[in-house]
C-alpha cells in the first residue's frame, strides 16, 4: 500500500510523507495517479479550503482491482482528526458603531454565510408592505420602500403551489407619484407568468401573487445571526452581518459552487471528511428559481396542463432541470463515501448520476440548501445507515433523499427527520428497496407529500417491483400529507410491514392517475388511510392493522421500531 499524507501547512514541492506532507489535494490527486497498488491518501487535521472543485477523471481511478481512499488521518480509530474540505473563503470585517460587523468583499456573490462554524440566515421580510398589486413587468406598492440594494434583493414565493416556493430576483425599484415601481429581473418573471396558473377550490391564480418573503437588504438587518451582501457598487460589495450578544465574528462566505466533481472515476473512498461551506447561485439570477416540485425548477421550454377533476386545473412545467450537488458523481463506478459529513452547503449535498456501484453509509448531513442526497440513473446504489436533518433550507421542496430513473437501488435504515418536505422519495424507478427507515417530522413547511413518496412506475412485473417495507414514519406535521404516499400512478409496487402515525393522513388509496399493482399488506396504523374502506381494483388489500391508541399501536409495532433507523446511533 501507498501513503501520501496532506496537511493545510504542507508543501506541495514536499514528497507527501508523513513528516512532509503536500499542501493540496491536488498535489496529492496527481502523486495518487501515478502509484500503484492501493493507494491511501491521509488528510491531516484543519480546513483544507479549496480555491477551484476537486476534480477526478477516469485517470484517477483505482487500477487493476486496487483502490485510492482519501480519508481523515486516523479514520477509524478514537484518535480521528477532524478535516474539513471547504469552498469558502475567510472574510475579515469590524463591528461599527450602529453594532454591525461589515466587510468590503470585492466582486464576492454568495447566498450563504458561516459564523463561528454555523450557518446563518439571510436578512428578510415577510412581504411586501402596503397595498400590492402585480403589473406586467413586477409590483407596485402604495408604500415606500427604504432598500440599500434593490438589485440585490431576491423574493421567496412559498405555497404557489401547495408544494412549490419559486424564488426570484429584482431588477430595479423606482418611485412615481404615491407609488412604489418593482421591476422584476427577466427572463424568471416573464416565465413565471406563464408557468403559475391554476383553478381549484374556486380560486383563480394567473401567475406568481405576491411574494411571501423578501430577502437580502442591509435594511433588513433586525434579527441578530443573520446578513446580507449589498451589491449596490459593482466590484465593491459589502458583507454586513449582524452578531449575536457577545459574538466576535469569525466569518467564512462560501465562494464555490461545487466541491467535488467525479466524472467517469472507478474505485475511489473518501472517508471521515466534512464536506463544508458552498453556495449555488441561480436562484438570484435573472433566471431565477421556478420550482414546481421536489428538486425539478424551470428554465424554459413546453409548459402543459393538468385537469384535477371537477373543473380544477393547473399549469406545470413539461421538461425541468433538477437542483445541482455540491458534491458530484457522474457515471462513475465503485465509489464509496463512509463517514463523512456534507454540511453548510447551498444545494444538494451529494448527487449521484449514472454509473453503478455507489456506496454512501454512515454520513452525516445538516444544514444544507436543498436535499442530502439525489441518484439519479443509477444501477445499484446503497444507501444505508445515513442521519439526514435541517436539509431543504433555501428550497423547501426539497425530499431528504430523492431516487429517480434508478435500477436495483436500496435506501435502508437512514434516519430523516426535519425536513420541510417529503422525507424519501423514490420516482419511475425498478426495483427499487426502500426498508427499515426512520423518518420523523417531514412536511415541515410544503403540503402535498409524506414521510415516504412514491410516484410513476416502480417496475414492469413482480419480479422488478419496489418493496417499501419496516419503515417507521411519524410526526408528518403540516396538513394534507400522507405519512406513507404511493402517488401518481405508482404501479409494482409492495408495501408491507410498516407504521404510520400522526400524520393528518396516513396513506392513500385513490390517487390520479390510479394505482396499479399496488400490494398493502401487514401494515399498522393509528388511523384508517383515505380509500381504505373502498380499496380500488389496482390495489391488493390484507392483514392492515389501525390501532388508534398510541400506547397500544407503540407496544404492537415494538419489534418494528427496534430494527428501523441508524444501525450505528449518531445524536
Amino acid at each position: 500500500m501507498v501513503e501520501f499524507h496532506v496537511s493545510p501547512a504542507g508543501d506541495d514541492s514536499a514528497a507527501g510523507a508523513a513528516e512532509r506532507p503536500f499542501a493540496t489535494l491536488d498535489r496529492a490527486r496527481r502523486a495518487a495517479r501515478e502509484a500503484a497498488g492501493d493507494v491511501v491518501v491521509h488528510l491531516r487535521a484543519g480546513t483544507h479550503v479549496l480555491t477551484e472543485p476537486f476534480e477526478l477523471t477516469e485517470d484517477d481511478s483505482g487500477r487493476d482491482g486496487h483502490r485510492i481512499t482519501y480519508q481523515a488521518f486516523g479514520y477509524g480509530t478514537a484518535a480521528c482528526e477532524e478535516v474539513v474540505v471547504s469552498g469558502g473563503r475567510a472574510v475579515t470585517g469590524e463591528v461599527g458603531p450602529d453594532g454591525r460587523w461589515r466587510a468590503d468583499v470585492g466582486d464576492l456573490v454568495t447566498r450563504h454565510l458561516t459564523v463561528d462554524g454555523t450557518r446563518v440566515e439571510r436578512a428578510g421580510v415577510n412581504g411586501l408592505p402596503g397595498t400590492v398589486r402585480r403589473t406586467a413587468t413586477g409590483y407596485v406598492t402604495n408604500h415606500p420602500l427604504d432598500w440599500v440594494n434593490a438589485a440585490g434583493v431576491e423574493f421567496a414565493h412559498r405555497g404557489v403551489y401547495p408544494w412549490t416556493e419559486a424564488r426570484m430576483a429584482v431588477a430595479s425599484v423606482t418611485r412615481d407619484g404615491d407609488e412604489t415601481v418593482i421591476t422584476m429581473a427577466q427572463p424568471a418573471f416573464g416565465w413565471a407568468v406563464d408557468v403559475y396558473n391554476s383553478e381549484w377550490f374556486g380560486q383563480v391564480m394567473t401567475g406568481p401573487p405576491a411574494p411571501t418573503r423578501v430577502e437580502n437588504d442591509p435594511s433588513f438587518l433586525t434579527e441578530p445571526g443573520t446578513f446580507a451582501v449589498d451589491r449596490s457598487r459593482p466590484g465593491r460589495h459589502v458583507l454586513h452581518y449582524l452578531p449575536r450578544p457577545g459574538e466576535e465574528p469569525h466569518v467564512v462566505a462560501p465562494a464555490l459552487e461545487v466541491l467535488l466533481r467525479a466524472t467517469g472515476t472507478r474505485d475511489v473512498t473518501f472517508r471521515g471528511l466534512v464536506f463544508a461551506d458552498a453556495t449555488w447561485l441561480r436562484p438570484g439570477g435573472d433566471r431565477g428559481f421556478l420550482h414546481y416540485h421536489a428538486n425539478g425548477f424551470y428554465d424554459g421550454g413546453a409548459i402543459g396542463r393538468i385537469d384535477l377533476g371537477d373543473g380544477a386545473w393547473l399549469t406545470v412545467p413539461e421538461e425541468h432541470d433538477e437542483i445541482p450537488a455540491c458534491v458530484r458523481l457522474d457515471g462513475t463506478t465503485g465509489l464509496r463515501f463512509e463517514g463523512c459529513r456534507f454540511t453548510r452547503l447551498g444545494a444538494t449535498g451529494l448527487g449521484v448520476t449514472g454509473g453503478a456501484d455507489v456506496v454512501v453509509r454512515g454520513c452525516d448531513f445538516d444544514d444544507l440548501g436543498a436535499s442530502a442526497i439525489t441518484v439519479t440513473g443509477g444501477r445499484a446504489v446503497l444507501v444505508e445507515d445515513n442521519l439526514v436533518r435541517r436539509v431543504g433550507l433555501d428550497h423547501s421542496g426539497s425530499a431528504g433523499i430523492t431516487i429517480r430513473g434508478t435500477v436495483d437501488c436500496t435506501v435502508a435504515h437512514n434516519h430523516v427527520h426535519d425536513v420541510p418536505h417529503n422525507g424519501i422519495v423514490a420516482g419511475p424507478a425498478r426495483g427499487t428497496r426502500v426498508l427499515r427507515n426512520l423518518t420523523t417530522g417531514a412536511m415541515g413547511v410544503l403540503a402535498d407529500g409524506g414521510g415516504v413518496y412514491l410516484s410513476g412506475p416502480q417496475g414492469d412485473s413482480a419480479e422488478n417491483a419496489a418493496v417499501i417495507s419496516g419503515n417507521v414514519i411519524e410526526d408528518t406535521r403540516t396538513p394534507y400529507n400522507f405519512g406513507l404516499y404511493t402517488d401518481y400512478g405508482a404501479s409494482w409496487v409492495t408495501v408491507t410491514g410498516n407504521v404510520v402515525a400522526r400524520a393528518d393522513n396516513t396513506a392513500v388509496l385513490h390517487v390520479s392517475p390510479p394505482l396499479e399493482h399496488v400490494v398493502y399488506q401487514g401494515n399498522f396504523w393509528d388511523a384508517d388511510p383515505v380509500g381504505s374502506d373502498d380499496v380500488p381494483n389496482g390495489v391488493t388489500w390484507s392483514g392492515n392493522t389501525t390501532i388508534a391508541d398510541a400506547a397500544e399501536l407503540a407496544a404492537a409495532t415494538a419489534d418494528i421500531h427496534a430494527r428501523a433507523g441508524l444501525l450505528t446511533r449518531r445524536a
